[in-house]
């Protein structure tokens, strides 16, 4: 994971309240020179987590399109206007390999 330079973001100050086991594992790291400190690794694990959180929301609008009834008609429907077109395509690129 790349961690980014705050410097090139507009920042605000806040005050976090952390675990001690959290903040002590964190130093670790910090030490080890994984990071460059508490800051950037904070900044790094939220943009993780939040980008974590989208796609699962993405996730969970797709699997909504499952149980969608239009959208299922929609879909057939799209197929069934390119199926000729598609299976031109699929001939086209078979005779090109031979």
């Amino acid at each position: 994971m790349q961690i980014k330079a705050l410097e090139q973001f507009e920042t605000v100050r806040t005050t976090v309240t952390l675990p001690v086991e959290l903040m002590r594992r964190s130093q670790e790291i910090v030490e080890s020179g994984r990071v460059p400190n508490r800051n950037a690794l904070i900044v790094a694990a939220m943009e993780y987590f939040i980008a974590e959180l989208e796609r699962e929301e993405i996730d969970r609008q797709f699997a909504a399109m499952a149980d969608d009834a239009a959208f299922q008609t929609l879909q057939l429907d799209m197929a069934e206007s390119f199926a000729d077109s598609d299976w031109e395509a699929l001939k086209q690129g078979e005779s090109q390999l031979q």
